[in-house]
């Protein structure tokens, strides 16, 4: 076997880049030059045709399915795929040891598939057991994602690539949606049904990764990114039905025949081309009607044109001309008649002795001893004795007011009863 010169894939690779640029410098080749040994390993597997391949692959999962003996001799190769052309088996057999996806060994005289075959063998078998039922690749990333973080090993290109598949089945389900299609809105709602059990098992994966304390602030965010991205789609299925729920308060129902457009439109979906050709003959026959003269629409602008046009214009939408501000000197002020209360101020100030508050408090009217108990609260009172004007000198008058708990009749006749009281001049109090 010859070795493989490293020097010599590196010049080559070197030929396709930039003068003056580096391999070994460029972040995104690092991992794909440290990998190398891997990538030759499927490179040895898949180069060829497609009848090739598929013989390497069949070589190499039959030699690797024997769990319990792993060990093969060549006569074993041999009669277990006896089908194969035997130099074309050889030939593959030789191609897999050259390429250290089999090992040979010259003490017991067997193979056996190399840990770098048995990796590729698991790669290849995973994406062949999401293929059936996984044609979005959502299912296998997320895979992928949660059995790095099992073992404690969290791929940010897993994480970005998980994210990236998302935002792209966002985009197409919102393109959807702005259609206003039926059928695209419901193939879309189906394509989502597909990958909702996909979407709910990563939830559930990129929570618990990004609950971890151990991840770096870039991969963090990198989860909470893909997080809020499922989220996303897991509400979709609402916007979904509810723009369905609008086609179909729209939908036209042909007659009495519980048909409706979409049924119409869902049967001429399932003819073919030459069905369809079948029932346009003699189409151009039938007498045209002019679908453009819409009743409705006529009135509706027949109306606006003979009606609303000409009140419109009729209207007096013109604003009025402006007017000067009047001053306050133009304003009317009211005098306020002061005389009622000038007049049962001179009477309080005359009083020497205790007055009944009944006494105190007849009037002419129930206004006027309304009146004249609201005023007597202000005997007294500093902030009212420190104004100025007529309810002021009340309030300054050398009176005490004292009320007691119980009501009596103060023989009026607009007043039933009264709180029981009197007025007692500040230099009498004690008497």
């Amino acid at each position: 076997m010859l070795p493989i010169d490293n020097a010599g894939a590196d010049e080559r690779l070197q030929d396709v880049l930039r003068e003056g640029i580096s391999a070994e410098d460029l972040p995104a080749v690092f991992p794909l030059l440290r990998g190398r040994t891997l990538l030759r390993a499927f490179s040895a597997l898949f180069h060829g045709g497609d009848a090739q391949v598929l013989l390497r692959l069949l070589v190499l999962r039959t030699l690797g399915a024997r769990a319990h003996a792993p060990e093969w001799m060549p006569s074993e190769i041999r009669d277990q795929l006896a089908f194969v052309e035997p130099v074309k088996l050889e030939t593959v057999v030789q191609r897999l040891k050259e390429h250290e996806l089999l090992t040979w060994d010259g003490e017991t005289l067997r193979y056996r598939v190399s840990p770098l075959g048995r990796k590729a063998l698991a790669a290849v078998s995973t994406l062949l057991e999401f293929e059936r039922d996984d044609e979005d690749g959502l299912g296998y990333i997320t895979a992928q994602l949660a059995a790095g973080h099992a073992v404690g090993r969290i791929s940010v290109d897993e994480l970005g690539h998980l994210l990236s598949r998302l935002s792209e089945l966002k985009e197409d389900f919102d393109r959807a949606v702005l259609s206003g299609s039926e059928h695209r809105i419901r193939r879309a709602a189906l394509h989502l049904e597909s990958v909702w059990t996909w979407v709910e098992k990563g939830t559930e994966v990129v929570s618990s990764i990004a609950d971890s304390d151990k991840l770096d602030s870039a991969t963090h965010r990198l989860a909470q990114a893909v997080g809020r991205a499922q989220s996303a789609l897991l509400r979709q299925a609402g916007v979904f039905q509810r723009e369905l729920n609008k086609i179909d308060q729209h939908r036209v129902h042909l007659g009495r025949t519980g048909l409706s457009s979409s049924d119409l439109v869902a049967w001429l979906r399932s003819l073919t081309a030459d069905t369809l050709a079948g029932h346009a003959d003699e189409a151009h026959l039938l007498p045209l009607h002019p679908p453009f003269v819409q009743d409705q629409i006529a009135l509706d602008v027949a109306e606006y044109e003979l009606l609303e046009r000409e009140r419109a214009a009729a209207e007096n939408t013109t604003l009025p001309s402006a007017e000067a501000t009047p001053t306050t000197h133009d304003l009317p002020i009211d005098e306020e008649d002061l005389s009622p209360l000038l007049a049962w101020h001179g009477e309080l100030a005359a009083v020497t002795q205790p007055l009944e508050l009944t006494d105190a408090l007849r009037g002419d009217d129930y206004a006027l001893s309304a009146y004249r108990l609201s005023l007597l609260g202000l005997l007294g009172d500093p902030e009212s004795s420190a104004l100025q004007g007529a309810t002021a000198d009340l309030a300054r008058l050398p009176l005490r007011l004292e009320i007691e708990p119980r009501l009596v009749d103060p023989g009026l006749a607009t007043i039933a009863l009264v709180s029981a009281g009197r007025l007692h001049p500040k230099d009498n109090r004690h008497a």
